[in-house]
């Protein structure tokens, strides 16, 4: 474990690097940042291509309703275990290595859920099913962790929020790819088949790309300071200071409850509309709507956070109108006729929510350096994952049957379900998390205050200082009394 003489040696080596003018991007990293997003895209197609069109993929293979929301729950449940295996494959292995991994799983759990769609005897589709999701899941942990080790490692810090933000972003853009194209592709039973060839698409040609293309897990000179050390502390010990740094406890546990409201949200919201008459086109327009607002809205705020650094205001204030609009969805869902309505609350929903995603795994960065980036914004993930397979359970489980269907656009087993006391829930808890994170959360932005302190070529380093957010102040002459005894940037003064 790196105490204060390690940290503070950190600092001297970074400092002559920087004045050597040793630092340097190189531009293939676009290339790693491409396959990453590819591979995060498609992985989420793979989880969410079954959401919108439940009730025809049940008829279609003979399952009920929950037997097909395992198969996207299996990704929760799945990616806990192995979510601190991927954490240790990204941290100490390496990241090329753990992406062409991810691709390769990917490929092959795309591949295995068509088997029961081919000319052969096949007595369980669902074993098949659940296989090939089971794989995928094993990738999603991989793929998810990545985009903040690769902007730590690849890019220079003035773009490490964007390139976050651009892979990070990857997933809903699948997620939205799902809403849109399974509805379109599958009008009837016999349509499922040409709906899993179009996903094994993407998941070989990003085989294909990480399996040729990444040549290293990280360049041959870093990009930044913070690139220089990026993995500073071994596995267990880096979980342990995780464990023991109270401001990131506290994202991650409030970031990781987002994290299940909205894997929860994207998974049931077929279920949830369909049951007031609202088709799977429109339940998929929603879905669409979410994610589009989401990313446009990721990516305004990823360039306004690598310019102010403001990240904490930006994900607090972002918590804070998310919880408005999930009172708003939970209360217009059940109404009938509200396709506008619930058309612009979705698109506020992605909007305020989903945008300070990217944003919130870089604070998670910021506030726990210089424990590993994989260990930093793999936790995060594994909490969002627990949390959100309690949440769908706990929604599921909730529903009650109606005396009447009423005007039901479901099909199978779902059109008598009532989902109000659900969504209620749901908005509680968006609520819950955003007072949390509004009154408990005060981080120090730990690996801003390192890189400072270090300086480039000669600038004024104690001028810097005062300009990033929660910076301890400076004694001339004596030790800096900051919280975070002990920081990099603590040790170096």
């Amino acid at each position: 474990m790196a105490g204060p003489s390690g940290a503070a040696q950190w600092a001297s080596e970074s400092l002559a690097l920087a004045e050597l003018g040793a630092y340097h991007a190189y531009a293939r990293r676009w290339v790693f940042l491409l396959v990453v997003s590819l591979l995060s895209c498609s992985n989420a197609t793979l989880w969410l291509s079954f959401a919108p069109v439940a009730d025809t993929v049940a008829q279609r293979f003979g399952l009920s309703t929950n037997q097909v929301n395992w198969l996207s729950l299996v990704y929760f449940i799945v990616s806990i275990p192995s979510g601190l295996v991927a954490i240790w494959v990204l941290d100490s292995v390496g990241l090329r290595w753990a992406t062409i991994l991810c691709a390769w799983l990917n490929f092959i759990g795309s591949g295995l859920r068509a088997v029961p769609c081919m000319p052969v005897s096949v007595k369980d589709p669902f074993a098949f099913l659940m296989g090939g999701q089971s794989l995928c899941a094993l990738a999603q942990t991989l793929v998810i962790f990545s985009p903040a080790k690769l902007a730590a490692l690849w890019f220079p810090e003035h773009q490490r929020a964007t390139a976050n933000m651009i892979g990070t972003m990857a997933n809903p853009l699948g997620v939205l790819v799902a809403n849109v194209l399974s509805p379109a592709l599958v009008k009837k039973e016999g349509d499922i088949p040409i709906m899993l060839g179009i996903y094994m698409i993407p998941a070989g040609l990003a085989c294909l790309l990480a399996t040729s293309c990444l040549w290293e897990s990280e360049p041959p000179t870093p990009p930044s300071a913070g690139a220089a050390q990026s993995t500073s502390e071994k596995f267990l010990d880096g979980l342990k200071l995780l464990l023991r740094n109270k401001a990131y406890v506290i994202l991650a546990v409030c970031f990781g409850g987002g994290i299940g409201i909205f894997s929860s949200f994207s998974v049931l919201l077929q279920q949830v509309l369909c049951v007031e008459g609202y088709s799977n086109e429109f339940a998929g327009l929603c879905g669409a709507l979410f994610i589009v607002f989401g990313i446009l809205g990721a990516l305004g705020l990823g360039l306004y956070v690598d310019r102010t650094r403001h990240f904490t205001e930006a994900v607090k204030v972002g918590f804070c109108l998310t919880s408005l609009v999930c009172v708003a969805f939970a209360l217009v869902s059940q109404l009938r006729g509200q396709t506008i309505a619930l058309a612009a609350i979705c698109s506020l929903f992605g909007l305020f929510g989903f945008s300070v995603a990217p944003v919130a795994m870089e604070l998670a960065v910021e506030c726990s350096f210089p424990v590993g980036e994989g260990a930093a914004a793999g936790l995060v993930f594994i909490l969002g994952q627990v949390e959100g397979a309690l949440i769908m359970l706990l929604l599921t489980a909730l529903t009650v049957r109606r005396a009447k269907p009423g005007f039901s656009a479901c099909q199978g087993d779902q059109n008598s379900l009532d989902w109000e006391v659900s969504m209620l829930l749901l908005a509680g808890l968006c609520t819950l998390f955003s007072c949390c994170l509004v009154l408990f959360f005060h981080p120090s932005y730990r690996r801003l205050q390192a890189e400072a302190s270090t300086g480039p070529c000669g600038r004024d380093r104690a001028a810097l200082w005062q300009t990033l957010p929660e910076a301890p102040p400076r004694h001339p002459g004596g030790p800096d009394r900051s919280e975070d005894a002990g920081s990099p940037a603590a040790a170096h003064s």
